[in-house]
């Protein structure tokens, strides 16, 4: 069986399981016609949602993907010789919208990495000059009694995705993977699933922005099942950003932190409340704090390791503040 059988057999599998990968459809049929061909500066990829943008070596652009409809892509819009590390991405209020962290999820891709934010390219609002207001932070917080839009296996089996892209000749992403370095985020809601998902054996690391386990089971409106024994399952280095006192997860993310004893943790926070820097040009500083992170953990950059462990770190100026034990 060649690999293009296998690749496509993999995700038909996928579709079998049930998984947001393929129950719902793309945005639009000029969004989502492929994932092939290979780009230079000028030329916009088939499938490319909006600009390339980001500060990083490699412009990130986002993509839809036909045969992943229930996911959105991101990547370097010319990709690097390297193999390019993992990062699943679980949206806020855990919506079926993998463009709602788009300009943060772009400046990711441009440091060279291959983002799968579990949801389909539903709908792009533009940057941002200002925070949000404490009206649009809850919009991230599903509405009782509304079941979660996609989940934390959804999120996962975007693993089996990128293993079926890096497989498939036919693939402009072929051999340009390396599912080996995975890490999970998530923002409110989707940083539950990225800590429940942490538990697998395949994930590198863990990041969780805004977010944090309730501290009182079944108090939230997330119907993701995890509570703090959960905790212990988590086998990787995590990272909680926070967006100081003011954040609705303030509680529960600090709680966790204190809690986390058997692997190493960091507590990053600054004072933008709880819906981040996600809308800001290139994702703000959630991003930056994010890129140094990954940098660190995913690609083993010691200069970014300082950012958080230095005695005069980077995120442990203005307005930043950060916490760490374990290390």
């Amino acid at each position: 069986m060649n690999a293009k059988r296998t690749a496509l057999q993999l995700l038909g599998l996928l579709c079998l399981s049930g998984t947001a990968a393929c129950t719902m459809p793309p945005a639009s049929a000029d969004e989502a016609t492929g994932f092939n061909g290979v780009a230079t500066a000028q030329t916009a990829l088939t499938g490319q949602i909006g600009s390339p943008a980001g500060t990083g070596r490699w412009s990130g652009i986002a993509q839809a993907l036909p045969q992943a409809p229930g996911y959105t892509f991101y990547r370097p819009h010319i990709l690097p010789d390297q193999p390019l590390p993992v990062v699943l991405w679980g949206n806020g209020g855990c919506r079926d919208n993998g463009l709602s962290a788009s300009h943060f999820l772009r400046e990711i891709a441009s440091h060279g990495y291959l983002v799968i934010a579990n949801g389909r390219p539903a709908k792009e609002l533009p940057t941002s000059g200002t925070l949000p207001s404490m009206r649009m932070d809850m919009r991230s917080q599903p509405d009782k009694p509304q079941p979660d839009e996609t989940s934390a296996a959804g999120l996962l089996a975007g693993i089996d995705v990128a293993h079926a892209l890096n497989t498939d000749p036919e693939n402009a992403l072929y051999g340009h993977v390396d599912t080996d370095r995975v890490a999970v985020m998530g923002h409110s809601c989707g940083g539950l699933q990225a800590l429940q998902a942490g538990a697998d054996p395949r994930i590198g690391t863990v990041m969780a922005f805004g977010s944090g386990v309730y501290n009182r089971p079944g108090s939230g409106r997330s119907g993701v099942k995890i509570d703090k024994q959960d905790l212990l399952k988590l086998h990787t280095p995590v990272a909680y950003v926070l967006g100081g006192p003011s954040d609705i997860a303030w509680p529960n993310g600090t709680d966790d932190y204190r809690r986390i004893e058997h692997v190493p943790v960091v507590l990053g926070s600054m004072p933008v409340g709880h819906g981040g820097t996600f809308m800001m040009e290139n994702g703000g500083a959630w991003a930056a704090f994010a890129v140094e992170w990954l940098a660190w953990q995913l690609k083993g950059n010691q200069q970014a390791a300082a950012a958080f462990l230095a005695e005069d770190c980077r995120f442990c100026t203005g307005d930043w503040t950060t916490e760490t034990k374990g290390w």
